[in-house]
C-alpha cells in the first residue's frame, strides 16, 4: 500500500518541476490585415496595426503555446469605378491562441522556434478613419477561426517573432443584396521578454 510520504514528497517538489517547463512572453508588435478574395466592387489592402498581449509556454522543446492579444487593425478599403469612395476601416479584436510550438534549435542562450495551430478572434469593434458610416460593425461577424503559424527566435530573456494568420471564416454576414467570401489575412511581427523555463 503507498504510503502518505511516498504521496506527500512528489506533491512537495511538483512546482519546482514545473517551473523549469513553463514560460511567460508578454509582446508588442505590429499587424497587417487584409480581406482576401477582392470581388468586382470592393478592393482590400493592408496597412500597419498595432498589437499587445502576451503567450505562456507550457513544456520543453516541444511545448503547448495558449495566448491572448489585443488587436486593432487598419485595412483600407477601396470602390471600384467610384470617386473619392476610398476609406479605411479600424478592427479592434481580442484573438485567443491554443498554439503548439517546437524549438528547432534549443540552446541556453539562443532557440528558434515554430509554432502553428487555431486562434480565434472576437471582434470589439469595427470603424472608419472619417465617420461617415456608422454600422460597419453591424455588417461583419462576431468572430473569425484562423490558422496561425509563425517563426520566431529567443535571445537570452528578448523574443522576436513574425508570422501569418488565416482566416477560416467569413468576415461579413450575409445580407439582403450583399454576399461576400472575404476572409482575414494577417502578417504581424512581435518583440518581447520571456520569463521561466531555462532562462
Amino acid at each position: 500500500m503507498m504510503s502518505l510520504r511516498t504521496l506527500i514528497v512528489p506533491l512537495a517538489f511538483a512546482p519546482f518541476a514545473l517551473s523549469a517547463q513553463f514560460a511567460i512572453n508578454p509582446q508588442l508588435g505590429i499587424d497587417m490585415t487584409k480581406l482576401s478574395g477582392d470581388d468586382d466592387l470592393l478592393n482590400y489592402s493592408a496597412e500597419v496595426g498595432f498589437m499587445i498581449g502576451g503567450d505562456l509556454r507550457i513544456g520543453s522543446r516541444f511545448y503547448f503555446q495558449p495566448g491572448a492579444f489585443y488587436i486593432s487593425s487598419q485595412t483600407a478599403v477601396s470602390v471600384d469605378g467610384a470617386v473619392d469612395l476610398d476609406n479605411s476601416i479600424t478592427t479592434s479584436k481580442m484573438k485567443l491562441k491554443g498554439l503548439v510550438g517546437y524549438n528547432l534549435i534549443d540552446g541556453d542562450a539562443f532557440r528558434l522556434r515554430l509554432n502553428a495551430g487555431p486562434t480565434y478572434n472576437f471582434i470589439l469593434n469595427v470603424s472608419d478613419e472619417d465617420g461617415s458610416y456608422d454600422n460597419w460593425k453591424d455588417d461583419f461577424n462576431s468572430g473569425s477561426f484562423n490558422l496561425d503559424a509563425g517563426l520566431g527566435a529567443d535571445i537570452s530573456i528578448i523574443t522576436l517573432e513574425s508570422g501569418i494568420s488565416y482566416g477560416l471564416s467569413k468576415a461579413y454576414k450575409d445580407q439582403d443584396g450583399f454576399s461576400s467570401d472575404a476572409k482575414y489575412f494577417t502578417l504581424y511581427l512581435t518583440a518581447g521578454l520571456v520569463f521561466g523555463g531555462s532562462h
